[in-house]
């Protein structure tokens, strides 16, 4: 369903991301965990056609994310870390509003728009301005924006991010509800998260993958944290090593003789 391959993406001398592979079933919970900063978000804006790589292919459902971007769209939603909300629409005008973007039909939009506020709960407020809606209200009605095209694969950047215990709990539900029929792929920073949804998990560190394998395989001997504190440290270890010896080195023989002269 998803096919990475080297992505690389630069700003101008800076790699945020550098030969980037992984791949996700359909059906599969994908999650793409890392530090603040590693490159998630820029993978995630490169795979849903909102932003382009420096080199590098990504497949979504068959179709070329860069040859392809328009057969791409239709077929992915997108809830990015800050969604677009506006606050005096309604979820019911605001879902109208994305699915026309997305191309639904004007015959289909009110079954889609219908289908995104009951899979998301969000029935009850459908007629209430967004802007008087709670945070957790306005996470679940951004969901139903990247939903009410249903689309085959829906990419999460940070969805719990700001939420209360009671609104984590609620919209991780809602998330493991989606991948019944349909591959998700979910950034994230937060440990818990990944146990508890994902059946596969990619980290990334500093713009590399530093790790890629089922949820259970990479916890069969360690916990996750352990998994991601050992992969995600190696090269700050090692970088700290190298300071360390380079602090501590021998002087060179140039050096030696001023000390003597002195």
């Amino acid at each position: 369903m998803i096919e990475v391959d080297r992505l690389t993406k630069f700003y101008g001398n800076h790699a945020a991301i550098r030969d980037v592979s992984f791949s996700a079933e359909p059906g599969q919970i994908l999650g793409v965990l890392g530090p603040n900063g590693a490159g998630k978000t820029t993978t995630m804006r490169i795979l849903t056609g909102y932003m382009p790589a420096s080199s590098g292919t990504a497949r979504v459902a068959g179709f070329d994310v860069f040859e392809q971007s328009l057969d791409v769209r239709r077929r992915v939603g997108y809830l990015p870390e800050t969604p677009p909300l506006y606050a005096e629409m309604t979820p019911t005008s605001y879902l109208d509003f994305v699915a026309r973007i997305k191309g639904v039909s004007r015959g289909d939009r009110p079954g889609a728009i219908e289908r995104a506020l009951h899979a998301t709960a969000t029935d009850d407020v459908a007629h209430q301005p967004l802007g008087t809606l709670s945070r957790g209200y306005k996470q679940r009605v951004a969901i139903a924006q990247a939903i009410v095209h249903d689309p085959e694969v829906i990419v999460l950047d940070e969805p719990t991010i700001g939420l209360d215990p009671k609104q984590v709990i609620g919209i991780r539900k809602l998330i493991k509800g989606l991948s019944s029929d349909r591959t998700v792929i979910l950034s994230t920073h937060i440990l818990p998260e990944v146990t508890q949804l994902c059946d596969k998990v990619v980290i990334i560190s500093r713009g590399e993958i530093v790790a890629e394998d089922t949820t259970d395989s990479l916890t069969a001997t360690e916990d996750l944290e352990q998994v991601f504190l050992r992969v995600t440290t190696s090269d700050v270890v090692a970088d700290e090593e190298a300071v360390a010896e380079s602090t501590h080195a021998e002087p060179d023989d140039a050096t030696a003789d001023a000390g003597e002269e002195e």
